[in-house]
């Protein structure tokens, strides 16, 4: 497993020991972490949630009155330190 899915998978790891359900997806360029947070979230809770999605590269609070709140986080891929890193259309 890349070193973003063992982020991500510690990630999901502490939200669930939370009590938060947890989707995980890899991506091209990174590794998806999300939950789905409870309205009857204690304040310890959110901080540990908030201490788990802090150790990702970016993460948010999506808020809607159609699906409640998702924490989630992203954990980016490292980029190669060597070779094409740009790709095929990429000028040196």
């Amino acid at each position: 497993m890349p070193a973003s899915g063992v982020s991500a998978a510690a990630i999901a790891a502490r939200l669930s020991a939370v009590g938060l359900p947890t989707r995980v997806e890899e991506h091209a360029r990174h590794t998806t972490v999300e939950a789905e947070v409870p309205e009857s979230l204690s304040a310890e809770s959110w901080r540990e949630a908030l201490e788990a999605v802090a150790e990702a590269d970016q993460f948010g609070l999506l808020a809607t009155s159609l699906n409640g709140r998702t924490l989630w986080a992203v954990v980016r891929k490292a980029v190669p330190t060597t070779g094409d890193v740009g790709g095929p259309s990429h000028q040196r």
